[in-house]
């Protein structure tokens, strides 16, 4: 069943479905009949000559140009071809899927004056796998991602590039092959595509939908190296934390529970210390800081989601016409630059359990590095190498990114967001996530190799699948295949999947 864009509803959930699974879509006949309300409303401005921003004037320094009739005829044209000045390499699909299914709730209010046509085809090239070719960078969050979005809007004009069922080709040989009729751009038509930070909260979207699952992966790294270092279980009862009142601390400590119920450790059978390090009895405080981040990210994302990001925008009840910066990314930007840090604060924590697991001194009785044979081996000591210099990465890109704004437009544009930049370090500060969480999951499995204890039902599981792609280092041997295939493990969230399976959801 197609999802329905009506304006509100849209989740985080069922973008993912949309970018990243290809569900079909349908606007709402609610929506349809909005659309055509305020279409019908703007047009009858349009004959009257009322100076719109945008429709008849032109845009940015250029705001207190009015353009004659013949001039708005081609104005729209020329918006998108000037705007369309991105650079560098495509963006991922699900990307570009995402901002159009963002931009299609955008106009389901009926408040951007855009014609149903242009809707309608939106929708279309969304259910029959036509795709828009555009550029990863040129940005700057402010008016709307506007040069990607014009690179969405040249195929509405039967130009650009696009991409039909995976194969790139010219957007005109797209759509005929698809079927999908060129709307061309009338009055407002451009503007009404383009002016809104669409990209940015589709990527920020799929990328806290990512996290969520990468932690508790955490939850699930560290509940075995937790059971690997004899810890002391007391620091992850719920009542510890329900009596601070953080939520996803919580929520934290109750996953950890869920993967070592049922072990010697939980039962009290293995010898530990009076009090565990920051690394380890902190986990859930740290984890569960990310979790309260991602909440309060996911809410100003999905407010956005369902918001009129768009300007001018229109309100035919009240024939009004109403100019602002609804198009703005701060609202998006900010909170996905604390997501940065979160995903480097988490991965920082695994990488110092895999120090404790790696290290004689702290490892609670494990040979050094995890090898039987230390001084002619050197186990996973290198791994750990690879480790930190994928944290010192994350920790040049988590600074944030929306304090860097650069005036435009002879200063018309005075503080842009930067949204852009900030979901795209995020895109490189979540891939070395995945390596990082994954070289901790096998340090853990190596570790619990060389105990003999009865682990959590959650621990044994997500170790036997660790073990299906990984096998025990027994001798040295080059470890980059098993760090990428680590890495691929966790982004999978195969071992997520089978976790759950055994002990419940860890949400």
């Amino acid at each position: 069943m197609a999802i329905v864009l009506d304006g509100n509803g849209l989740t985080i959930e069922k973008l993912v479905r949309i970018a990243r699974f290809n569900e079909k879509v349908e606007l709402s006949n609610e929506a349809l009949e909005r659309i055509k309300v305020c279409r019908a409303m703007l047009e009858k401005k349009i004959a009257a000559k009322e100076i719109m921003y945008g429709v008849n004037t032109g845009i940015g320094e250029f705001s207190e140009v009015v353009l004659d009739d013949d001039q708005v005829k081609d104005f729209q044209k020329y918006l998108i071809y000037n705007h369309s000045a991105g650079i560098g390499e495509p963006m991922p699909i699900e990307y570009v899927r995402g901002a159009i299914a963002g931009r299609i709730n955008v106009h389901a209010h009926g408040n951007s004056g855009c014609r149903p046509e242009i809707t309608q085809t939106l929708c279309e090239m969304l259910n029959k796998n036509v795709t828009s070719v555009v550029c990863q960078k040129g940005s700057v969050g402010a008016s709307g991602d506007l040069a990607p979005m014009a690179q969405i809007a040249l195929l509405l004009m039967g130009e650009g590039e696009a991409f039909y069922n995976g194969e790139r080709m010219p957007g005109k040989d797209a759509l005929e092959k698809a079927g999908i009729a060129i709307p061309g751009l009338h009055a407002r038509d451009g503007l009404s595509t383009i002016n809104g930070s669409n990209f940015i909260t589709a990527i920020s979207a799929l990328q806290l939908y990512d996290i969520n699952r990468w932690l508790k992966q955490a939850e699930i790294a560290a509940s075995m190296s937790l059971e690997a270092l004899h810890a002391n279980i007391k620091p992850y009862d719920e009542r510890l934390h329900k009596m601070r009142g953080f939520p996803g601390a919580v929520r934290s400590a109750n996953a950890i529970m869920k993967c070592v119920n049922g072990s010697d450790l939980q039962l009290g059978k293995i010898k530990h210390k009076v009090q565990d390090a920051y690394s380890m009895r902190s986990t859930p405080q740290v984890i569960g800081t990310a979790h309260d981040a991602v909440a309060y990210a996911l809410k100003q994302i999905e407010i956005e989601l369902n918001g009129i990001g768009d300007n001018p925008i229109f309100i035919p009840e009240d024939d009004l016409m109403l100019t602002g910066a609804n198009f703005q990314g701060t609202p998006v930007a900010l909170p996905m630059d604390m997501i940065s840090a979160a995903v480097t604060m988490v991965s920082v924590m695994s990488e110092r359990r895999m120090n404790r697991l790696n290290n004689p001194a702290l490892s609670m009785g494990l040979p050094a590095f995890l090898t039987k044979g230390a001084g002619m081996f050197s186990g996973l000591m290198l791994s750990q190498y690879t480790a930190d210099t994928l944290i010192v990465e994350q920790r040049m890109l988590s600074a944030p990114a929306s304090i860097q704004s650069i005036p435009a437009a002879a200063d018309q544009e005075d503080f842009v967001s930067m949204g852009m930049n900030t979901v795209m370090k995020n895109t490189q500060i979540i891939e070395n996530a995945y390596g990082i969480l994954g070289i901790e999951f096998m340090a853990a499995a190596q570790a619990l190799d060389f105990r003999d204890h009865q682990t959590g039902k959650g621990v044994a599981k997500a170790k036997k699948v660790i073990r299906r792609y990984v096998e025990f280092l027994d001798i040295d041997r080059p470890l980059y295949n098993d760090h990428n295939k680590m890495k691929e493990l966790v982004q999978s969230c195969e071992i997520l999947e089978e976790v759950e399976k055994e002990v419940g959801s860890l949400e």
